[in-house]
């Protein structure tokens, strides 16, 4: 006899259905695991003996064999404890083998027969929804895998409890969503003094998901407005919090197993790897740009990002999603954020402040800076130079427009922008815009096409340069209620454009 459990290989966001066919026949004493199992899988069969012998179940002296099928599909990950350790009590007739068909089942084992927490809970019921199966998983897990609210979801706290519930002793209940992550008050606006150029590029970038660059000397508050930045986006959709909270899930670090409206902030340091910004590693994990998603990706000191880091995010960019290619497999991750960068203009920082003289200038700036690419300098939809805030800036009393009234003007612009793409699957802020759409929804009037062309001309504007600007300039109207890009809004536009212009 075969006993047959279900679990998933995760591939990215989606899990795999994976048949667990257990059996066992006279011969040697043997446990063996089979179907191309990771180390995580093959100590399954220790941890899977140990609970066995907590709950007083003696294994055979036989040959089991435990094939994940398919074969040819890496299987990473401890969550193949719980479904091994229940095909193999399929195989001993503890349990009904037909109670098996309509679950899928994660988790890993303590030796005692508890059941510990894995990653990946959300979208391991997402794709039981899919596969028209029950989730079986550990009690902390529940209150995150009940989220999709599409199938049914028991969470067991040890071996036992999920015995119980197959062989119908003691029926598991369904698990309940657990509570949605409160918005966490982050720093506001009012705490920045000076630099109103920078906070209404900060506006426009909030507003159309523009991705921006900051340059200046250290002190001058470039990261202490980014970091601000993620106070002024509007919350996070039903579906985007879901889509967010998945990427958190497979990852393993979705905090209080719950969903949350707040818009992810990643500040990565500049000396993180491949892996770490763009995805890989043990089990293709998502990285930096992908936790990011629907949120924020800071980038502070730019220059010192590795180089093939760096280019490695122009794809990105444009695309918003990354492929974690492996040998055996593409992996797709989305990564839909606003980049937010920060430089200083040289290796020293000072190479503008006329305070403090830099003895390689402009030697300094040209060599720090030629870091960044031109294409990926061209990325960036506004630029803008920040200068040192004066101290008697400091020391003034009146207050600084805090983060809520620009929040305010934010979602407005957000909300004008949902109406106008409500039919596109594909655009959901002018940052997206291209083509045809672009031509139609930001077309300027006659003065403003005149100055674009002018500008564009004059400062050598590649074309997507040249597509940017319009993009900025439909958001900058979209703040001021315009239906029509008019030449104001151009000119702002492009005055976001000129810094380091040879990039784009």
């Amino acid at each position: 006899m075969v006993a047959i459990a279900y679990t998933l290989a995760f591939e990215g966001l989606e899990g795999r259905l994976v048949e667990v066919q257990c059996a066992i026949a006279a011969g040697l004493p043997a446990f063996t695991i089979v179907g191309l199992p990771d180390k995580a899988v093959t100590e399954a069969k220790e941890r899977v003996r140990a609970a066995f012998s907590a709950l007083a179940i003696a294994m055979p002296a036989k040959r089991i064999t435990v094939n994940l099928s398919p074969a040819d599909i890496p299987k990473e990950g401890s969550h193949f404890d719980l479904p091994i350790a229940l095909a193999v009590l399929a195989a001993l007739e503890i349990i009904p083998a037909e109670e098996l068909e309509s679950v899928i089942a994660i988790g890993e084992l303590a030796l005692d027969g508890r059941i510990v927490a894995v990653a990946g809970a959300l979208p391991a019921a997402l794709s039981a929804s899919e596969f028209g199966r029950a989730l079986i998983c550990p009690e902390s897990c529940g209150p995150e895998a009940a989220w999709i609210g599409t199938t049914p979801v028991f969470a067991a706290p040890s071996l036992r409890q999920v015995t119980d519930h197959l062989t119908h002793r003691n029926p598991l209940p369904r698990a309940q969503p657990g509570e949605a992550s409160p918005q966490a008050g982050g720093p506001d606006l009012a705490d920045v003094k000076g630099q109103e150029r920078a906070r209404r590029m900060l506006e426009i970038a909030a507003a159309g998901r523009h991705h921006i660059m900051l340059l200046g000397p250290p002190g001058a508050g470039k990261s202490m407005l980014a970091r601000r930045l993620p106070g002024l986006l509007p919350p996070l959709s039903a579906a985007e919090a879901l889509e967010t909270s998945m990427i958190y899930s497979i990852e393993g670090s979705l905090k209080n197993k719950g969903m949350s409206r707040e818009p992810p902030f990643c500040d990565p340091h500049h000396t993180a790897s491949m892996a770490a910004i763009i995805g890989g590693g043990r089990g293709a994990r998502p990285g930096q740009v992908s936790l990011a998603h629907n949120g924020v990706l800071f980038l502070d000191e730019l220059p010192e990002f590795s180089r093939a880091v760096l280019e490695t995010l122009r794809q990105p960019i444009e695309t918003g999603e990354v492929v974690v290619a492996r040998a055996n497999a593409h992996i797709r991750y989305p990564c839909r954020f606003l980049l937010v960068a920060a430089a200083n203009p040289c290796r020293c920082g000072y190479l503008s402040d006329p305070r403090h003289a830099c003895s390689r200038a402009p030697v300094c700036g040209a060599d720090y800076l030629g870091k960044i690419s031109g294409p990926l300098l061209d990325r960036f939809d506004m630029r803008i130079e920040l200068s040192a805030v004066p101290l008697a800036d400091l020391d003034i009393r009146t207050p600084s427009e805090p983060s809520a009234p620009v929040a305010e003007r934010v979602s407005a612009a957000r909300k004008v922008q949902a109406r106008r793409y409500s039919g596109s699957k594909e655009i959901k802020t002018n940052s997206d815009l291209y083509g045809s759409f672009l031509d139609e929804v930001a077309t300027p009037d006659p003065e403003g096409r005149d100055l674009l062309l002018r500008a564009a001309d004059k400062f050598g504007f590649t074309a997507r340069g040249y597509h940017w600007a319009l993009r900025s300039a439909r958001t900058i109207a979209d703040l001021a209620g315009s239906e029509q890009v008019r030449s104001p809004h151009i000119a702002e536009a492009v005055g976001y454009r000129l810094l380091l212009v040879n990039g784009g």
